[in-house]
């Protein structure tokens, strides 16, 4: 399976590569514009494969029971992080990217700091729940933009590796119509993902809730156990 998914992500570097150097040559829009769902459709698939914190998101949004659209928002939020810090990072040419040939196209910086914040949110649930405090709607959608930005800040090594490619060839807008392909390909697939685990947490706790008369501790429950798993997560990320 890893030979697999190391197969397909070199298919889909070599792929988009290659229609950045057919446009740099011929400067041919409609052939560019026609890759659009090759674009579309490898955006998906890189998705599918391990990275992207989705076991994250999943745990956020069903530990936190949101409404369907607030898990889709927070899924939005995470994709435009994902992408658009790929996109800035490429543009200003930050010696923060990688150049090595294990870590290419990734930023080791910035995905330490992305880990560090979702311990920090982490242990911020985990110490509300303990004492007790319900969160607002207000305070309830801020911690979803924090989680969605922290947990997207992660820069989309294929975006990045495009990006920085289409630049070297003096065509950057190629590297920007494959990143808007990105968010569309990468978008579904996590946004599927938030509200999947939304119905699944939601369905979950209206069977618990059902079962236990203390509605409140169940709340509480969830929540400090959604922290203690991000936490979890984010530091095997941080030292792995």
């Amino acid at each position: 399976m890893l030979e697999l998914l190391v197969d397909l992500q070199t298919t889909i570097h070599h792929t988009m590569g290659d229609y950045v150097s057919t446009f740099a040559r011929t400067q041919d829009w409609s052939a560019l514009l026609a890759a659009l769902p090759i674009g579309i459709l490898f955006g998906a698939v890189h998705a599918l494969t391990p990275g992207h914190n989705k076991l994250i998101l999943a745990t956020y949004t069903a530990g936190n029971r949101l409404a369907l659209l607030r898990a889709a928002f927070v899924s939005m939020v995470m994709t435009l992080t994902h992408i658009g810090s790929a996109v800035v990072l490429a543009l200003v040419g930050s010696t923060l990217i990688s150049r090595t040939l294990v870590g290419a196209g990734r930023a080791p910086a910035i995905e330490a700091a992305s880990h560090i914040l979702l311990i920090a949110i982490g242990a911020w649930m985990i110490w509300s729940a303990i004492r007790g405090n319900r969160h607002g709607h207000g305070k309830h959608q801020g911690q979803g933009m924090a989680i969605g930005l922290a947990a997207g800040l992660i820069p989309c090594p294929l975006t990045l590796f495009v990006m920085v490619f289409a630049l070297a060839n003096n065509v950057p807008e190629a590297g920007l119509v494959f990143a808007a392909t990105m968010i569309v390909g990468v978008g579904g697939i996590l946004t599927l993902t938030g509200i999947v685990a939304s119905w699944a947490g939601r369905r979950a706790a209206s069977w618990l809730e059902h079962h236990d008369s203390t509605v409140y501790r169940v709340g509480m429950a969830a929540q400090a156990i959604t922290g203690m798993v991000i936490v979890g997560l984010a530091i095997v990320q941080l030292i792995g």
